[in-house]
């Protein structure tokens, strides 16, 4: 893995995510090496390799949060802040230690490092700490989360989480038919969540390389994405599954029917 330290001008950017002004990224690059990644785009602008190959470390990332800014941010867009380098540099830790502490501040992540910051996380008045679970078995996931904690270490997390009373998210993504298990993440996170987030596969942005993936090792769940009407037959469904059982969702996104967007307002 090829480490890049640099500093940074800014570290809170604007964005147009729904909801979000700012997004805060003290890394570029993950260890994580999804196979789905959105943020593999980012290999555009910085020639350092093959997105998933390199890190991009902001040494004065924990200097710019000080920063004090109005509006939502969330962390992080185009990494994961608990990657495995940050057990080494706590760069992330830095960064929390030093942001204003009535930040409206959501963390998404894929591993179980978070848990070690729980005593930072609880000095925030309004903080959402989220996880991403999607139930894929340890098969799957090996294949397309190679370097990310396993399903049941994030869902034990969100446990320890809600009782340490931290307002918690579960973000149930990519949803991928006969791959991605959501009555299984339902019902595994049901009681120690306040909200799901919910996102059908983006296949455009996971890139021509994840969709030989698929086609290669899950012709199956390939066959669905070939056919536009049986996906939309599957959003449908799966949308219609959430509200049918009231599951408490703050967003259901599906890039399948007309970039379907549907935000509850349940959070």
């Amino acid at each position: 893995m090829k480490i890049i330290e640099r500093e940074a001008k800014s570290i809170y950017t604007r964005t147009k995510l729904p909801g979000i002004e700012y997004t805060i990224n003290q890394y570029v690059g993950c260890e994580h090496r999804c196979a789905y990644c959105y943020a593999r785009y980012m290999s555009k602008w910085k020639e350092y390799g093959k997105w998933g190959t390199w890190i991009e470390v902001k040494t004065n990332a924990p200097e710019l949060a000080r920063k004090r800014v109005n509006g939502e941010v969330s962390m992080s867009s185009v990494s994961d802040p608990y990657q495995p380098l940050e057990k080494e540099i706590q760069l992330t830790r830095k960064v929390l230690e030093n942001m204003d502490k009535n930040t409206k501040l959501s963390i998404l992540t894929k591993s179980d490092l978070v848990l070690r910051d729980i005593d930072i996380l609880k000095k925030f008045k309004n903080l959402s700490v989220g996880l991403t679970v999607n139930c894929f078995s340890e098969k799957v996931r090996k294949i397309l989360e190679p370097h990310a904690s396993s399903n049941e270490k994030r869902i034990k997390a969100l446990k320890k989480l809600n009782r340490e009373g931290i307002n918690t998210f579960c973000f149930i993504s990519p949803v991928i038919p006969k791959l991605t298990e959501v009555r299984e993440v339902l019902r595994k996170t049901k009681g120690i969540v306040n909200y799901y987030l919910i996102e059908v596969l983006n296949t455009r942005l996971g890139g021509e390389n994840f969709r030989e993936i698929l086609k290669e090792k899950f012709p199956e769940s390939y066959e669905y994405l070939k056919d536009r009407e049986k996906m939309e037959k599957f959003v449908e469904s799966l949308k219609n599954y959430i509200e049918e059982n009231k599951v408490p969702t703050a967003a259901f996104v599906s890039h399948w029917r007309e970039n379907y967007y549907k935000e509850y307002h349940q959070r």
